[in-house]
């Protein structure tokens, strides 16, 4: 029988060190649930640590991320405070083995969502929306992974940052967004490209973490999916994101 715990502190002490590691193969690989398992226990190893849960991000919601990654299947992690990272802030690429960083729709809840939901009840438990980031960290030797490898690595998810709230009384579904490294243009799409609508990543997100016996809780941040391929991060580099609408956000990478 696989050691999903085992397999969890693997994963965990790669994330918390930037360590690379091989890929779950063979007897050693993993099925989609298994892996989630694994995901689960290596979250709970960061919140003993004294991280505090914050909110989920959806994963492989666009056709250009799909292909990206060679899958297509939509899949979820989960976010803690530690990943958070301040509007105009930055990191440091010590902290990351593969680092890349796609543009994204952020949702605030504004009450409890979970199960099978519609559109409308969805947006009916939105405090707001924001233009966002996600740094995603695949921490697997070079870049090499099947789905469950992905979806045990918290769905590569490593970090995010929030622009500015608003009334999410706006129409996000077709927004143009302009992802630029350094004053380059670097991805151009629409908000469009998240499942044809950022809200039905919300309502797959509530239907999804309903599996696992969670709920949207309010004050939680819900990342919809990249809208573009991601962007490799490279020491030096000033990241923004520009979506119509909804407006910047951005950070840079020290070292």
């Amino acid at each position: 029988m696989k050691n999903l715990a085992e397999a969890a502190v693997t994963v965990d002490e790669a994330a918390r060190t930037a360590t690379a590691i091989p890929q779950f193969e063979g007897e050693n690989s993993f099925s989609v649930d298994e892996a989630y398992a694994v995901q689960a226990m290596s979250i709970a190893r960061r919140l003993d640590r004294g991280e505090k849960r914050v909110g989920v991000k959806m994963g492989l919601t666009s056709r250009a991320k799909m292909i990206q990654v060679g899958v297509d299947e939509v899949i979820w992690g989960r976010l803690t405070d530690d990943m958070r990272v301040e509007e105009g802030g930055s990191i440091s690429m010590a902290d990351y083995v593969h680092p890349r960083v796609e543009p994204e729709v952020a949702f605030l809840m504004g009450a409890p969502l979970s199960g099978d939901v519609s559109n409308l009840e969805a947006m009916a438990a939105v405090e707001a929306v924001a233009p966002a980031l996600e740094i995603i960290d695949s921490r697997y030797k070079d870049f090499k992974f099947a789905l469950g490898d992905v979806v045990a690595d918290n769905s590569s998810s490593s970090g995010f940052v929030v622009g500015d709230w608003r009334a999410p009384d706006i129409d996000f579904s077709n927004l143009g967004i302009v992802l630029s490294a350094d004053g380059r243009p670097v991805q151009i799409g629409s908000s469009a490209a998240i499942l044809g609508n950022p809200v039905r990543s919300l309502v797959a997100a509530a239907r999804m973490v309903a599996r696992w016996g969670e709920t949207l809780e309010p004050g939680w941040i819900v990342l919809a999916g990249g809208a573009t391929a991601a962007h490799p991060l490279a020491a030096g580099m000033t990241v923004r994101s520009e979506t119509q609408d909804l407006g910047t956000v951005g950070f840079s990478v020290a070292d």
